[in-house]
């Protein structure tokens, strides 16, 4: 972690803590432009996203140089305004990336420092803002205890919750419902405002809304906005669109949780198939060019899933909590648990994770012996495991 160094504030001028708006006593060491309350915000701050965008930062709060002429000035602008989109970028990915992975409380600064760039980019009451009072509510709500989800992070346990966009010491539970209402409250009246409103947007917004009333367990209004937020994912993005898997998977949660296990099992098909024919182009293109590259220059051919990290984290998150169910009735429907396995297998296959995709394969031939499924059935399994087989006999150059 970078170097903290009391602060010596000018008289006259206040200086504010990055995570709460608090006065600020410390200033980074590294960029001497981010300054902090104390250091648990400081170390919240760094482990969530400072240490990405550190060096970033200092061409944006340090003054602009003399330009000789109005067009350098402007161009310089221009400049500046590209940095602080390429943040509003980052800074949102991460956030998005924590969250799926169950790092909610590592997600936040990085949500404020989304929401902050946006605010100076496209102003305060733009419709741009609402992604990152959305990623906010989510983190609220994620927040709550939760039998089923362990927290991956420790950096923020002594800063409890968020309100008006910083953190304050209120215990968990009812208040994290209360501050993603407070969140959501100000992405409606946002989207409400706005005539330019995209599809992507609402289906966003009604995600979440669907979440707040999982989480109130009112299950007819989650319900409701689960199936606008499939509807308007739809229209944006396709109704197979990997977009509209979301809205199907948490929908098929609130089935599942409600013992209508036909509705549950649909859904989580859904989800499945979309996920399988996106991988599934890749992977049908992209392994043919591995060996084709393997064979003529004796190296590994990188690619990537065409996911960013967010949607990588996503994809993980909703193919091993299906897996998780498949697995639970295995007995009944191994075809379906074999399905999701290789899936699974084309996903880190594609993530260039050999080891995470030779591990599902394997999984799913054991599964498909103990089954006594067709002989052609695990010949396709074993046929993804020699594909592993040719690659890791080659020496990376």
């Amino acid at each position: 972690m970078n170097v903290i160094y009391p602060l010596a504030v000018p008289k006259g001028r206040r200086l504010c803590c990055e995570v709460c708006d608090a006065p600020a006593e410390r200033v980074c060491g590294a960029c001497t432009v981010t300054y902090y309350c104390g250091v648990v915000h400081q170390r919240a701050d760094w482990g969530s996203i400072h240490e990405k965008i550190c060096q970033l930062l200092i061409p944006l709060r340090t003054s602009m140089p003399f330009y000789n002429s109005e067009e350098e000035r402007q161009h310089g602008l221009q400049q500046l305004q590209q940095r602080q989109k390429h943040l509003i970028e980052l800074c949102y990915t991460v956030a998005q990336k924590y969250i799926f992975e169950g790092k909610h409380e590592d997600a936040v600064p990085a949500a404020l420092h989304s929401l902050r760039f946006r605010m100076n980019v496209h102003g305060l009451s733009s419709v741009e803002l609402v992604p990152a009072y959305l990623l906010l509510a989510e983190a609220s709500l994620e927040n709550l205890p939760n039998p089923e989800i362990k927290s991956t992070s420790s950096a923020l346990q002594a800063i409890s919750c968020i309100v008006g966009g910083f953190f304050t010491a209120e215990p968990p539970g009812l208040g994290r419902v209360v501050q993603a209402e407070e969140y959501l409250s100000q992405a409606q009246w946002t989207v409400l405002k706005s005539t330019e409103c995209s599809y992507a947007i609402h289906s966003l917004l009604h995600r979440n809304l669907g979440l707040l009333y999982m989480a109130k367990e009112n299950y007819e209004e989650a319900r409701y906005h689960l199936a606008n937020d499939i509807y308007f994912a739809s229209c944006a993005f396709g109704t197979e669109h990997i977009r509209a898997s979301g809205g199907y998977f948490h929908l098929a949660n609130i089935f599942n949780g409600l013992k209508k296990l036909d509705l549950a099992d649909t859904l989580y098909t859904k989800v499945s198939e979309i996920w399988n024919k996106y991988l599934n182009d890749h992977y049908q293109v992209l392994s043919q060019a591995r060996i084709q590259q393997i064979d003529l220059l004796g190296k590994r051919f990188e690619t990537d899933t065409g996911l960013d990290e967010a949607q990588e984290a996503e994809a993980i998150q909703l193919l091993t909590s299906i897996l998780n169910i498949r697995e639970s009735t295995s007995n009944k429907a191994p075809q379906k648990t074999i399905f999701v396995l290789k899936i699974l297998f084309m996903l880190y296959f594609l993530m260039m994770n050999s080891s995470k995709a030779k591990e599902y394969a394997l999984r799913a031939l054991h599964l498909a012996k103990k089954q006594k499924l067709s002989v052609q059935e695990q010949n396709t399994i074993q046929d993804l495991l020699n594909l592993i087989s040719v690659e890791e006999a080659q020496p990376i150059t």
